[in-house]
């Protein structure tokens, strides 16, 4: 009697699955919110059976969490190419006008207040936020103080601290004002925006 040969998973195919599961999660989350997007809900946006998605996923925590690690991940690459520029302090300011518009304009999957939502409740997820922040930290810190060295700029741990905490606030609580003032406008919003980095980046 012949042994049935077990079925060897291809880990492209795999990861593509799972790129079609986030992809429909995020669709369904924006759509829905985390706790009201069920696994149903979610299968069939992403054209699944039920059953065949926690083959990539076990839980919407599991798929949650996937998206924190993505989204670390974009910001590494995004530090990575700021390290690469002549100038990265100056870079920083020059691409306000950037920053600025991809938060006016925010995409359908964009999720990052999901997750900063669902750490609020979640122990598991804010401790995932945690970790990536610290990451994400530890590619930006040295761009910061290797830049304000070469200025002759002050890099006092507390004064670094300080800075880089008051800069990702600002990056991560634009969303929330934009939810607040849908109509805000670009230029004006580009030169405060500017101000505020001269000041914490290159004083």
């Amino acid at each position: 009697m012949n042994t049935p040969v077990k079925r060897r998973t291809d880990p492209e195919r795999a990861q593509n699955r799972r790129n079609q599961v986030l992809q429909a999660a995020a669709v369904c989350f924006a759509r829905s919110g985390f706790h009201a997007a069920s696994m149903s809900e979610i299968s069939k946006e992403a054209g699944m059976s039920a059953g065949h998605i926690y083959n990539y996923f076990d839980s919407k925590d599991a798929i949650i969490m996937a998206f924190v690690d993505l989204h670390a991940e974009d910001v590494l690459i995004k530090l990575g190419e700021l390290d690469s520029q002549e100038d990265p302090l100056q870079s920083m300011i020059d691409g306000a006008p950037e920053h600025i518009e991809k938060h006016l304009k925010p995409q359908p999957t964009d999720l990052p207040l999901e997750m900063f939502a669902e750490a609020a409740r979640n122990p598991k997820i804010a401790e995932a936020l945690r970790c990536a922040d610290r990451k994400v930290g530890e590619r930006f810190r040295p761009i910061i103080k290797r830049e304000r060295e070469r200025r002759g700029l002050s890099v006092d741990d507390a004064l670094l601290d300080g800075r880089i905490d008051t800069m990702v606030s600002l990056f991560q609580g634009l969303s929330i004002r934009t939810i607040q003032r849908p109509d805000m406008q670009s230029d004006s919003l580009v030169e405060g925006w500017r101000v505020a980095l001269k000041a914490l980046l290159l004083t």
